[in-house]
Protein backbone atom coordinates (compact mmCIF):
# COMPACT_ATOMS: atom_id res chain seq x y z
CA UNK A 1 0.00 0.00 0.00
CA UNK A 2 0.93 3.46 -0.61
CA UNK A 3 1.20 5.78 2.50
CA UNK A 4 -0.64 9.11 2.91
CA UNK A 5 1.29 12.15 2.95
CA UNK A 6 -0.64 14.15 5.47
CA UNK A 7 0.11 18.17 6.23
CA UNK A 8 -0.67 20.15 9.06
CA UNK A 9 -1.11 24.07 7.58
CA UNK A 10 -3.69 25.63 9.99
CA UNK A 11 -2.65 27.35 12.85
CA UNK A 12 -3.68 25.85 16.76
CA UNK A 13 -3.56 22.21 16.38
CA UNK A 14 -2.47 19.32 18.68
CA UNK A 15 -1.60 16.36 17.62
CA UNK A 16 -0.74 13.26 19.14
CA UNK A 17 -1.05 9.25 18.95
CA UNK A 18 -3.78 6.96 20.26
CA UNK A 19 -5.16 3.58 20.10
CA UNK A 20 -2.73 3.57 16.68
CA UNK A 21 -3.97 6.72 15.01
CA UNK A 22 -2.60 10.46 14.95
CA UNK A 23 -4.91 12.26 16.32
CA UNK A 24 -5.75 16.08 15.44
CA UNK A 25 -7.45 18.53 17.96
CA UNK A 26 -8.09 22.13 17.87
CA UNK A 27 -6.31 23.71 20.44
CA UNK A 28 -8.65 26.91 20.98
CA UNK A 29 -12.54 26.78 22.11
CA UNK A 30 -13.71 23.20 23.06
CA UNK A 31 -10.40 21.86 21.63
CA UNK A 32 -12.49 19.75 19.17
CA UNK A 33 -11.08 16.32 17.53
CA UNK A 34 -11.05 17.23 14.25
CA UNK A 35 -9.78 14.03 13.10
CA UNK A 36 -7.61 10.72 12.75
CA UNK A 37 -5.74 9.03 10.48
CA UNK A 38 -3.84 5.16 10.92
CA UNK A 39 -0.33 5.22 11.92
CA UNK A 40 0.35 2.34 9.68
CA UNK A 41 -1.26 4.41 7.06
CA UNK A 42 0.85 7.47 6.92
CA UNK A 43 4.36 8.04 5.19
CA UNK A 44 5.14 11.01 5.80
CA UNK A 45 3.80 14.42 7.78
CA UNK A 46 4.67 17.59 6.78
CA UNK A 47 4.33 20.28 9.55
CA UNK A 48 3.72 23.51 7.83
CA UNK A 49 1.70 26.03 10.02
CA UNK A 50 2.47 27.65 13.46
CA UNK A 51 1.68 27.10 16.87
CA UNK A 52 1.65 23.43 16.34
CA UNK A 53 2.20 20.92 19.37
CA UNK A 54 2.63 17.85 19.06
CA UNK A 55 3.35 14.72 21.55
CA UNK A 56 6.87 12.76 22.12
CA UNK A 57 4.77 9.44 21.98
CA UNK A 58 3.10 10.60 18.61
CA UNK A 59 7.07 11.10 17.26
CA UNK A 60 8.13 7.95 18.64
CA UNK A 61 5.19 5.89 16.90
CA UNK A 62 6.29 7.80 13.44
CA UNK A 63 9.77 7.10 13.82
CA UNK A 64 8.93 3.38 14.46
CA UNK A 65 7.13 3.36 11.05
CA UNK A 66 9.55 5.16 9.24
CA UNK A 67 7.23 7.91 8.84
CA UNK A 68 9.47 11.44 8.55
CA UNK A 69 8.21 14.24 9.83
CA UNK A 70 8.76 17.30 8.19
CA UNK A 71 9.42 20.69 9.80
CA UNK A 72 8.70 23.50 7.10
CA UNK A 73 9.48 27.03 7.06
CA UNK A 74 7.26 30.04 5.66
CA UNK A 75 8.51 29.78 2.27
CA UNK A 76 7.40 25.91 2.34
CA UNK A 77 10.94 25.16 2.45
CA UNK A 78 11.88 21.97 4.61
CA UNK A 79 14.21 23.19 7.60
CA UNK A 80 14.40 20.26 9.64
CA UNK A 81 13.42 16.38 9.57
CA UNK A 82 13.10 13.68 11.87
CA UNK A 83 13.68 10.18 11.00
CA UNK A 84 14.23 6.81 12.61
CA UNK A 85 17.75 4.93 13.35
CA UNK A 86 16.63 1.73 12.93
CA UNK A 87 14.61 1.28 9.77
CA UNK A 88 15.99 -2.18 8.50
CA UNK A 89 17.43 -5.61 9.74
CA UNK A 90 20.22 -4.94 7.42
CA UNK A 91 21.15 -1.26 8.18
CA UNK A 92 24.49 -2.00 10.21
CA UNK A 93 25.91 -4.25 6.83
CA UNK A 94 24.26 -1.52 4.61
CA UNK A 95 25.77 1.62 6.29
CA UNK A 96 28.98 -0.19 6.36
CA UNK A 97 29.05 -1.06 2.74
CA UNK A 98 28.39 2.76 1.93
CA UNK A 99 30.97 4.19 3.93
CA UNK A 100 33.50 2.71 2.50
CA UNK A 101 32.08 2.85 -1.02
CA UNK A 102 35.10 3.85 -3.48
CA UNK A 103 35.06 7.23 -5.06
CA UNK A 104 34.92 6.01 -8.72
CA UNK A 105 31.29 4.61 -7.76
CA UNK A 106 30.01 7.30 -6.44
CA UNK A 107 31.60 9.12 -9.57
CA UNK A 108 29.51 6.48 -11.82
CA UNK A 109 26.54 6.67 -9.26
CA UNK A 110 26.68 10.39 -9.51
CA UNK A 111 26.78 10.33 -13.66
CA UNK A 112 23.77 8.07 -13.96
CA UNK A 113 21.69 10.31 -11.67
CA UNK A 114 22.37 13.38 -13.83
CA UNK A 115 21.58 11.53 -16.88
CA UNK A 116 18.60 10.83 -15.60
CA UNK A 117 17.87 14.06 -14.43
CA UNK A 118 18.52 15.84 -17.86
CA UNK A 119 16.59 13.04 -19.73
CA UNK A 120 13.60 13.84 -17.74
CA UNK A 121 14.37 17.33 -17.95
CA UNK A 122 13.88 16.38 -21.59
CA UNK A 123 10.66 14.89 -21.38
CA UNK A 124 8.86 17.53 -19.61
CA UNK A 125 10.23 19.97 -22.34
CA UNK A 126 9.00 18.03 -25.05
CA UNK A 127 5.39 18.04 -23.73
CA UNK A 128 5.30 21.13 -23.22
CA UNK A 129 6.08 22.36 -26.76
CA UNK A 130 9.47 22.92 -26.51
CA UNK A 131 12.38 21.35 -28.36
CA UNK A 132 14.12 18.53 -26.21
CA UNK A 133 17.31 18.28 -27.72
CA UNK A 134 19.26 21.24 -25.77
CA UNK A 135 18.92 18.78 -22.55
CA UNK A 136 19.06 15.32 -24.29
CA UNK A 137 22.40 16.00 -25.65
CA UNK A 138 23.66 17.31 -22.18
CA UNK A 139 22.65 14.27 -21.45
CA UNK A 140 24.90 12.08 -23.85
CA UNK A 141 28.14 14.21 -22.81
CA UNK A 142 27.86 13.14 -19.09
CA UNK A 143 31.15 11.82 -17.89
CA UNK A 144 31.41 9.84 -14.69
CA UNK A 145 30.79 12.39 -11.94
CA UNK A 146 29.38 14.99 -14.01
CA UNK A 147 32.98 17.27 -14.17
CA UNK A 148 31.77 19.77 -16.76
CA UNK A 149 28.87 20.84 -14.47
CA UNK A 150 26.30 19.55 -17.12
CA UNK A 151 23.77 19.52 -14.54
CA UNK A 152 23.87 22.92 -13.39
CA UNK A 153 24.14 23.77 -17.50
CA UNK A 154 21.06 21.89 -18.19
CA UNK A 155 18.86 23.93 -15.49
CA UNK A 156 20.16 27.46 -16.67
CA UNK A 157 18.28 26.11 -20.39
CA UNK A 158 15.40 24.44 -18.72
CA UNK A 159 13.81 26.94 -16.27
CA UNK A 160 14.24 29.57 -19.09
CA UNK A 161 11.94 26.92 -22.06
CA UNK A 162 9.78 25.60 -19.45
CA UNK A 163 8.85 29.19 -17.70
CA UNK A 164 10.00 31.76 -19.40
CA UNK A 165 13.42 33.68 -19.74
CA UNK A 166 12.41 36.42 -17.42
CA UNK A 167 12.17 33.24 -14.53
CA UNK A 168 14.79 32.75 -12.00
CA UNK A 169 14.65 29.25 -9.56
CA UNK A 170 14.85 31.44 -5.80
CA UNK A 171 13.89 29.15 -3.15
CA UNK A 172 12.68 32.33 -0.95
CA UNK A 173 10.62 34.03 -3.60
CA UNK A 174 7.04 33.43 -3.95
CA UNK A 175 5.05 32.50 -7.14
CA UNK A 176 5.89 29.57 -9.12
CA UNK A 177 8.68 29.06 -6.78
CA UNK A 178 6.97 28.19 -3.51
CA UNK A 179 4.80 25.88 -5.86
CA UNK A 180 8.09 24.33 -6.48
CA UNK A 181 9.21 24.62 -2.73
CA UNK A 182 6.22 22.93 -1.97
CA UNK A 183 6.29 19.98 -4.16
CA UNK A 184 10.11 19.35 -3.80
CA UNK A 185 9.06 19.12 0.14
CA UNK A 186 6.58 16.44 -0.83
CA UNK A 187 8.99 14.62 -2.80
CA UNK A 188 12.11 14.65 0.00
CA UNK A 189 9.97 13.30 2.65
CA UNK A 190 9.11 10.33 0.35
CA UNK A 191 12.98 10.14 -0.33
CA UNK A 192 13.47 10.54 2.90
CA UNK A 193 12.16 7.66 3.92
CA UNK A 194 13.02 5.34 0.83
CA UNK A 195 16.37 5.87 2.11
CA UNK A 196 15.91 4.69 5.94
CA UNK A 197 13.95 1.76 4.25
CA UNK A 198 16.57 1.11 2.17
CA UNK A 199 18.93 0.87 5.56
CA UNK A 200 21.30 3.57 4.26
CA UNK A 201 22.09 6.98 6.24
CA UNK A 202 20.19 9.74 4.28
CA UNK A 203 23.45 12.15 5.56
CA UNK A 204 26.30 9.81 3.67
CA UNK A 205 25.97 11.32 0.38
CA UNK A 206 26.78 10.05 -3.30
CA UNK A 207 27.62 13.92 -4.85
CA UNK A 208 26.15 16.36 -2.42
CA UNK A 209 28.80 17.14 0.46
CA UNK A 210 27.83 20.20 2.61
CA UNK A 211 28.68 19.34 6.01
CA UNK A 212 25.51 21.26 7.09
CA UNK A 213 23.37 19.15 5.29
CA UNK A 214 21.90 16.47 7.54
CA UNK A 215 20.10 14.92 4.40
CA UNK A 216 22.93 15.25 1.20
CA UNK A 217 21.83 11.29 -0.03
CA UNK A 218 18.12 12.31 -0.11
CA UNK A 219 19.15 15.17 -1.85
CA UNK A 220 21.05 12.98 -4.25
CA UNK A 221 18.64 10.26 -4.71
CA UNK A 222 15.98 13.26 -5.95
CA UNK A 223 17.08 14.47 -8.59
CA UNK A 224 15.58 12.51 -11.28
CA UNK A 225 12.21 12.98 -9.66
CA UNK A 226 12.46 16.69 -9.54
CA UNK A 227 10.88 17.27 -13.32
CA UNK A 228 7.70 15.98 -12.32
CA UNK A 229 6.67 18.40 -9.52
CA UNK A 230 7.73 21.12 -12.60
CA UNK A 231 5.42 19.79 -14.94
CA UNK A 232 2.88 19.74 -12.20
CA UNK A 233 3.75 23.26 -11.85
CA UNK A 234 3.64 23.73 -15.55
CA UNK A 235 0.32 22.86 -15.74
CA UNK A 236 -1.19 24.73 -12.70
CA UNK A 237 0.34 28.21 -14.37
CA UNK A 238 -1.89 27.14 -16.98
CA UNK A 239 -4.34 26.82 -15.67
CA UNK A 240 -3.93 29.89 -13.64
CA UNK A 241 -2.81 29.01 -10.38
CA UNK A 242 0.75 30.56 -9.34
CA UNK A 243 0.24 30.64 -5.22
CA UNK A 244 -0.06 28.18 -2.84
CA UNK A 245 -3.29 27.15 -2.23
CA UNK A 246 -5.54 23.94 -0.74
CA UNK A 247 -5.81 23.13 -4.03
CA UNK A 248 -2.63 23.49 -5.62
CA UNK A 249 -1.34 21.54 -2.35
CA UNK A 250 -3.35 18.53 -3.24
CA UNK A 251 -2.24 18.71 -6.86
CA UNK A 252 1.21 18.54 -5.76
CA UNK A 253 1.12 16.29 -3.26
CA UNK A 254 -0.96 13.88 -5.79
CA UNK A 255 2.63 13.53 -7.29
CA UNK A 256 3.87 10.80 -5.37
CA UNK A 257 0.98 8.45 -6.90
CA UNK A 258 1.47 9.35 -10.39
CA UNK A 259 3.01 6.57 -12.46
CA UNK A 260 6.25 6.40 -13.93
CA UNK A 261 7.85 4.43 -16.76
CA UNK A 262 10.07 1.58 -15.82
CA UNK A 263 11.22 -1.62 -17.27
CA UNK A 264 9.07 -3.69 -15.56
CA UNK A 265 5.91 -1.39 -16.62
CA UNK A 266 4.42 1.90 -15.12
CA UNK A 267 4.78 2.38 -11.29
CA UNK A 268 3.64 4.66 -8.69
CA UNK A 269 6.22 7.55 -8.04
CA UNK A 270 6.81 6.66 -4.44
CA UNK A 271 7.40 2.81 -5.12
CA UNK A 272 9.78 4.03 -7.60
CA UNK A 273 11.77 6.55 -5.25
CA UNK A 274 11.98 2.91 -3.35
CA UNK A 275 13.53 1.13 -5.65
CA UNK A 276 15.83 3.46 -6.77
CA UNK A 277 16.92 3.68 -2.36
CA UNK A 278 17.26 0.00 -2.81
CA UNK A 279 19.35 -0.39 -6.25
CA UNK A 280 21.62 1.65 -4.00
CA UNK A 281 21.50 -0.60 -1.04
CA UNK A 282 22.73 -3.29 -3.34
CA UNK A 283 25.23 -1.45 -5.81
CA UNK A 284 26.91 -0.17 -2.54
CA UNK A 285 27.31 -4.20 -1.16
CA UNK A 286 28.17 -5.54 -4.81
CA UNK A 287 24.56 -7.24 -5.62
CA UNK A 288 24.13 -5.30 -9.04
CA UNK A 289 25.56 -3.01 -10.97
CA UNK A 290 23.82 0.14 -11.43
CA UNK A 291 20.56 2.43 -10.31
CA UNK A 292 17.23 1.13 -10.74
CA UNK A 293 16.37 4.39 -12.29
CA UNK A 294 12.76 5.23 -13.95
CA UNK A 295 12.81 5.54 -17.94
CA UNK A 296 12.25 9.30 -19.14
CA UNK A 297 8.61 10.05 -19.94
CA UNK A 298 5.44 11.93 -18.71
CA UNK A 299 3.65 10.02 -15.87
CA UNK A 300 0.51 8.75 -17.60
CA UNK A 301 -2.03 10.69 -14.97
CA UNK A 302 -0.17 13.96 -16.37
CA UNK A 303 -0.40 12.79 -19.85
CA UNK A 304 -4.16 12.77 -19.41
CA UNK A 305 -4.02 15.98 -17.89
CA UNK A 306 -2.24 17.48 -21.08
CA UNK A 307 -4.68 15.90 -23.43
CA UNK A 308 -7.42 17.28 -21.65
CA UNK A 309 -6.10 20.57 -21.43
CA UNK A 310 -5.98 20.48 -25.06
CA UNK A 311 -9.08 19.77 -25.34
Amino acid sequence: MIGRIVEIADDRRHLFAHRGFMVVRDTQGERKELGQVPLDDIAAVIANAHGLSYTNNLLVALAQRGAPFVLCAANHNPVGMLWPIDGNYEQSRRIEAQLTAKRPIHKQLWASIVRSKLEQQAAVLEVVGEPPMPLLSLARKVKSGDPENLEAQGARRYWSLLFGTGFRRDQGAGGLNSLLNYGYTILRSATARAVVGAGLHPSIGVFHSNAGNPMRLVDDLIEPFRPLVDIKVWLLQQGGESEITPDTKRALVHTLYDDMLTDTGVTPVSVCMQRVATSLAQVYLGERSRLDLPLPGLPLSLAASLVDKDG
